[in-house]
């Protein structure tokens, strides 16, 4: 019973990390830009080529570069898990904590351990 106790916890506590990682502008390829909410496959193309050139320095550079990108949208995709040389853009809200998500209303509680 603990075994699946704490294998469920490890499940939950892995597809937490899956779903709010940073994705380094720097580093990261056409797949892994696409999957930040807000990139789609041309403003990839966009990134990839310009990266070509030199890496983005922070977001200034970046949003100097890339067309289309202001402040405004800087900080939604900062918000989404784009990082520029690891930072998010200044301001930006934070990626929701994993405090956020809720377990389904209708899942039954584990019971209690027996006692030996």
């Amino acid at each position: 019973m603990i075994d699946k106790l704490l294998i469920a916890a490890a499940t939950m506590i892995a597809s937490m990390g899956i779903a709010f990682a940073q994705v380094e502008v720097n580093k990261a390829d056409a797949a892994a830009l696409d999957s930040v909410k807000g990139v789609g496959p041309a403003m990839s193309k966009q990134i990839l080529d310009e990266r070509a050139k030199g890496e983005f320095k922070d977001w200034a550079d970046f949003q100097k570069r890339v067309k289309g990108v202001g402040d405004k949208r800087a900080a939604k995709l900062s918000s989404a898990g784009l990082v520029v040389s690891g930072k998010p853009v200044a301001g930006a809200p934070m990626v929701k904590p994993a405090a956020a998500v809720k377990p389904k209303a209708d899942a039954k509680a584990a019971p209690a351990p027996a006692k030996m």
